[in-house]
């Protein structure tokens, strides 16, 4: 590519996209709402968000969104439920109105899905008047493990740093944190500090910059980075060597667009950003933008909305000419988080 960023070529990527997805993507259907956020999120960077989707459209988005909200049922058994799914996989009836939801076995929300749900409809200009959050904070109480872990669904056996990050970042957004055991939280965000400072997914693993992004941000939108941190110091010496031309998640390994924004994200948070090489940065980006819009996860890789959306979000910390600032600690561009406060019910005094 050239030296200029291909904007409209990005445009059009992510637009088409939020069309209709191609069929290499059907095996991600239960993540179409995170999908969506990547498509709304890159042209809201690219400052084309209002220009490519009608006001229509964002309200076919927005009553979409709703519909895929598990609220509380009658009996009481969607208590540990309750959020939002990725997709309508389902079956159930569109109903985007409704406040009450009856429970069906297997019919869960994702802790990711309900982080970008949410997201999407602040990109979206919702006012969240929709969103259950009395019921959204009690899920967040029964996904909360004794040692401060989080699981995604209610049952699930997973345990990792994502999930701790979109617990909070959901508690952020809807500015209620009394579904977190905030020290509990802390507490198992130390335990994955590993010997090199980074943070790993779980106790005793290697550090990796996507996990160390989300313990990072996490401990920022808690206010906890200082005593969060073992040792502030090294992790941004041990981020900053991550950096070859981009950024690679881990030793010993290739740099790759989404790290660009992984650990440049957290350096950011860190308030150590203007320590990246800039020039080497940009350059490594540059090579991973395609002819057809979008980023791919390296110079010889096809584009896909994930890498698409985090090299954009790379070139906002650079202060790219045309692409928006992010908030770096709920990844999400600052209109985003404008947008929150100034609709939200939830923020409005």
């Amino acid at each position: 590519m050239g030296d200029q960023l291909n904007r409209e070529k990005h445009v059009k990527y992510f637009t088409s996209h939020l069309h209709m997805l191609p069929s290499a993507y059907t095996e991600t259907e239960t993540n179409r709402m995170t999908l969506a956020f990547f498509c709304l999120g890159g042209l809201a960077m690219l400052g084309a968000l209002d220009a490519s989707v009608t006001e229509q459209n964002k309200q076919d988005w927005i009553d979409w969104i709703y519909a895929q909200q598990i609220r509380p049922s009658d009996d009481g058994k969607n208590t540990a439920h309750a959020g939002f799914r990725g997709s309508s996989w389902s079956g159930r009836a569109f109903d985007p109105q409704s406040s009450t939801c009856e429970y069906q076995p297997h019919d869960s929300s994702h802790i990711a899905s309900t982080y970008t749900a949410l997201l999407n409809l602040a990109l979206l200009g919702d006012d969240f008047a929709r969103v259950d959050r009395s019921a959204i904070v009690a899920g967040l109480r029964h996904l909360q493990q004794d040692d401060g872990s989080i699981a995604p669904t209610y049952g699930s056996m997973e345990r990792d740093a994502r999930f701790i990050f979109c617990a909070a970042a959901i508690s952020y957004i809807l500015n209620d944190w009394s579904g977190l055991d905030i020290e509990k939280t802390v507490a198992y965000l130390r335990s994955l500090q590993s010997y090199e400072y980074a943070i790993g997914q779980c106790p005793g693993e290697e550090g990796h910059g996507g996990s160390t992004f989300c313990g990072v941000a996490a401990l920022g939108l808690m206010g906890r980075l200082d005593d969060g941190l073992v040792n502030r110091d090294m992790l941004v010496k041990w981020g900053l060597e991550r950096q070859s031309t981009g950024f690679q998640g881990r030793p010993n390994k290739q740099p790759d667009t989404c790290y660009c924004f992984w650990i440049g994200g957290s350096l950011d948070i860190l308030q150590s950003f203007d320590l990246v090489n800039h020039e080497n940065l940009r350059a490594f980006l540059m090579t991973t933008e395609t002819r057809m819009g979008g980023f791919g996860k390296d110079a010889t890789s096809y584009p896909d909305l994930l890498h698409s959306y985090m090299g954009l979000a790379a070139m906002s910390l650079l202060g790219e000419p045309g692409v928006q600032p992010m908030f770096s600690s709920l990844n999400c561009p600052m209109i985003a988080l404008e947008s929150m406060k100034k609709n939200s019910v939830y923020w409005k005094k």
